[in-house]
């Protein structure tokens, strides 16, 4: 049987990271999106066990004390974490999974599953562009946005760790080569 692997596209928030996810998971039906949970609250638009698992704090720091995680990290003031039982089998039974991690997250895939886990980071053409972009989604205060911000930046540092940088600076050119490194982990 083929051997599993691990996708993970990583970017600051606002980056455009979900519509080139959306995009990807189009063309590519075969890739196995992960869902995540989160204690953030639910978007409009989002559907519980499709965009993500909505729970409470309090469960999710159960499951944190039962390690039910493979990484879980406080982003923006809220939990979020990926499940291990989803990973470990999904790599014994050959799946190519697909995953949208912060730079916690995706740390903890490269250290605990190495070569198997592949690391797509997308990046903003400038700090002032994905200010700009947050801003204009309308779904955030302007503390939340500021916040983002400063997480951008530290995140941004960090772009060279991984296996892959795209910048998304045109979303069609960006998807074109984000569908390029995709195609080449899958061969």
């Amino acid at each position: 049987m083929n051997q599993g692997r691990i996708i993970v596209i990583c970017a600051p928030s606002g980056t455009g990271k979900s519509t080139l996810i959306e995009r990807l998971k189009k063309d590519h039906p075969e890739l196995i999106w992960s869902v995540s949970c989160t204690t953030r609250p639910m978007r409009a638009g989002e559907v519980h066990g499709k965009d993500y698992f909505f729970i409470a704090k309090e469960e999710f720091e159960k499951q944190i004390s039962e390690n039910m995680f493979i990484e879980w990290a406080r982003v923006h003031s809220n939990y979020y974490g990926t499940s291990r039982q989803f990973i470990d089998e999904g790599l014994k039974t050959g799946k190519k999974m697909l995953f949208d991690l912060d730079v916690q997250g995706a740390d903890a895939i490269k250290n605990l599953y190495g070569e198997s886990g592949q690391v797509i980071f997308i990046e903003p053409p400038s700090v002032v562009e994905l200010e700009r972009r947050l801003r204009a989604r309308g779904t955030d205060k302007d503390e939340v946005i500021l916040e983002r911000i400063a997480n951008a930046k530290s995140e941004l540092l960090r772009k060279h760790h991984y296996n892959y940088l795209v910048m998304n600076d045109d979303v069609d050119r960006a998807y074109t080569q984000l569908k390029s490194i995709i195609e080449e982990i899958l061969r």
